[in-house]
């Protein structure tokens, strides 16, 4: 399977692996209010992002992890970021944001929702792992619309989190 030509559609959404072409889009939507539920900082500016995305590409050629750009497959617009960490893990680990001014969508478990079923089929998974901040509770939502359940309890830096076991896809 060549991951640089994936595409896993759910209407209204297309996913697929980001290219260096997607950096400028993804950059203008990062800011301190979206990432306050996450464990990393805006980047200060676009050249510490490069290090960042640059880093997303070699791990897709690697075949360790899969960042895929969420787009409108209507208009092509850009809606967030959705990544499979650890993919050779028997639990890897989903992760996902969505900008700003799509929040509220149903995006964000439309986009991982066709996540796990795909990953689901092509991966020999035992579940995925979610890890959240206790208070996004949009976030969670996702989690548990997906059958997921909490098995862990951590401290991060920036805020109290819970991790997610989400078992695999029911339609495969």
């Amino acid at each position: 399977m060549t991951w640089q030509t994936l595409e896993i559609k759910s209407s209204p959404l297309i996913l697929k692996p980001f290219t260096a072409e997607d950096a400028d889009e993804i950059f203008n939507c990062i800011t301190p209010n979206l990432t306050q539920y996450m464990s990393w900082e805006p980047p200060q500016n676009r050249q510490v992002f490069a290090a960042t995305w640059q880093q997303w590409l070699r791990n897709i050629d690697h075949k360790t992890e899969l960042t895929l750009v969420i787009r409108n497959i209507n208009n092509n617009e850009f809606v967030g970021l959705t990544a499979l960490h650890q993919v050779q893990s028997e639990t890897p680990e989903l992760g996902i944001w969505i900008r700003e001014d799509r929040h509220g969508s149903g995006f964000g478990r439309s986009a991982i929702k066709a996540l796990v079923e795909w990953a689901s089929i092509h991966f020999n998974i035992k579940h995925f792992i979610y890890p959240v901040a206790v208070e996004n509770t949009a976030s969670r939502r996702i989690a548990e619309s997906l059958g997921g359940t909490v098995y862990e309890q951590i401290q991060k830096p920036k805020y109290d989190a819970v991790t997610y076991a989400i078992p695999l896809s029911k339609t495969i």
